[in-house]
């Protein structure tokens, strides 16, 4: 059966999810002589770029994409939350997510799902039909289930991710076959359990495109040293999501989808120093290294990326801010986030958005207050070192983005028009004939 000739045929339906982490629609578009894959998807069904969620970070994209969920129901905001009533902070992880996912409601509905190096997952779970975890696993001995699965990884020379620390050299050839032979792991993997074809839902992620973005975005959008290098590694991605569109018997609806979009870095932006220096934060010692070393006066912090919390009395433990004054220290903290400059006067901060209007459901009680989304080309970090310099640069040169994300669906009639992540696990449910209410989700089915 042919790539462009493929006719869809009248068995139970199934789906086929391929997640391409931090890949721009824009990318894709533009460039359809490079990517005849992505082209022909989007010809033959439905394909448009979607926007992320707030704040566009892929530890709390991915629960959201796969809940269909906002932060405030899966209970996940980023890559570090923190505990309620406390300074305690945490890396969450897949048992934080506290929204269904979508394989979860399927194989509850007696279906079977393959699960494959989706961030925030680990550990595996045992009650779908096979899964290895993705980004924050600490190795593939503990990230797969059941061990017949593990073991078959194994010996394919399996890798849950690349090693980002090669793409802080300079030249970045070690880091390129790093890339490439992670991804050309990965879709071997991917290839053997879709030509198994004994699942009703299989839902991988090629996570290597987020890693080649951020040390070599730059690259590509300004003509750089690496960029065709870039596109090499770019044609293996859409070569490899065609090689198993390809495979799919005939009952099966491919979506291919990204997480958020990217853009290049000109400006790391270090909000905590930032608030240090405008009166907002200060440290209780010498050293600080953690959020607990906040100083009593302090009157807010900030999580990656563009998270900002005040230092709320009733809420911390050692809050200095009264409830009273809630909405009048928000408003003025938002309004100096909204002014900020860089050192060549631009302006940082294209919007910031109070949590009431991100954030909603069961678990918002360790929601940000605002989340500060910038302009393209700056980075918003954090940390809790003391550090003075503002705006800084390093190894990476590409970064997030709100809009831009990327969604191919195989099929016509799917409408991609003011579409976010949430929508796509309602669509996944939609087109494998399993029930759900319509109001479970902050998104709704395309199709």
């Amino acid at each position: 059966m042919g790539l462009f000739d493929r006719l869809r045929g009248d068995g139970s339906p199934r789906v086929a999810f391929v997640g391409i982490d931090g890949v721009p629609y824009s990318l894709l578009a533009s460039n359809p002589e490079e990517f005849p894959t992505f082209a022909a998807l989007a010809a033959e069904g439905s394909a448009g770029e979607i926007s992320s969620i707030v704040p566009p970070e892929s530890s709390a994209c991915w629960p959201a994409l796969t809940t269909g969920m906002n932060p405030g129901e899966t209970g996940v905001y980023g890559f570090q939350d923190r505990e309620t009533g406390t300074y305690d902070t945490y890396v969450p992880m897949g048992r934080e997510v506290q929204a269904e996912r979508v394989w979860d409601r399927v194989a509850a509905a007696g279906r079977k799902a393959t699960v494959m190096n989706v961030p925030v997952t680990f550990p595996p779970q045992r009650d779908v039909q096979r899964m290895v975890s993705g980004f924050l696993s600490p190795g593939l001995e503990k990230a797969a289930l059941p061990e017949t699965f593990r073991d078959e990884l194994e010996s394919m020379g399996y890798r849950i991710d690349v090693d980002p620390k090669l793409g802080h050299e300079e030249d970045k050839t070690a880091f390129l076959e790093d890339a490439h032979e992670v991804i050309d792991a990965r879709f071997e993997a991917f290839s053997r359990y879709v030509e198994g074809d004994d699942w009703d839902l299989f839902f991988g992620v090629f996570m290597t495109t987020d890693r080649v973005n951020h040390f070599l975005f730059r690259d590509y959008e300004h003509d750089g040293k690496y960029r065709e290098e870039f596109l090499e590694f770019y044609r293996k991605l859409d070569s490899y999501v065609g090689q198993l569109w390809e495979a799919l018997p005939e009952d099966v609806t491919l979506i291919v989808a990204s997480d958020h979009g990217f853009t290049t870095l000109e400006y790391e932006v270090h909000c905590n120093a930032w608030l240090r220096e405008e009166g907002w934060l200060s440290f209780g010692t010498d050293g600080p290294a953690e959020l607990n070393d906040i100083a009593d006066d302090t009157r807010a912090y900030s999580f990656i990326p563009g998270r900002f919390y005040l230092n709320l009395e009733g809420r911390e433990p050692r809050g200095a801010v009264p409830e009273s004054e809630y909405d009048e220290v928000r408003d003025e903290l938002k309004s100096q986030l909204l002014a900020l400059e860089d050192p060549d006067g631009e302006r940082v901060i294209d919007r910031v958005v109070e949590k009431e209007t991100a954030f909603r459901g069961d678990h918002d009680e360790i929601a940000p207050d605002l989340v500060a989304i910038p302009r393209k080309g700056y980075d918003l970090k954090a940390g809790f070192s003391g550090g003075d310099r503002v705006f800084d640069t390093g190894p990476r040169n590409g970064m997030h983005s709100f809009d831009d994300a990327a969604l191919f669906v195989d099929e016509p009639s799917a409408t991609i028009e003011d579409v976010d992540l949430y929508d796509i696990a309602p669509t996944i449910l939609e087109l494998i004939d399993v029930e759900f209410s319509r109001g479970e989700f902050d998104g709704a089915s395309l199709v």
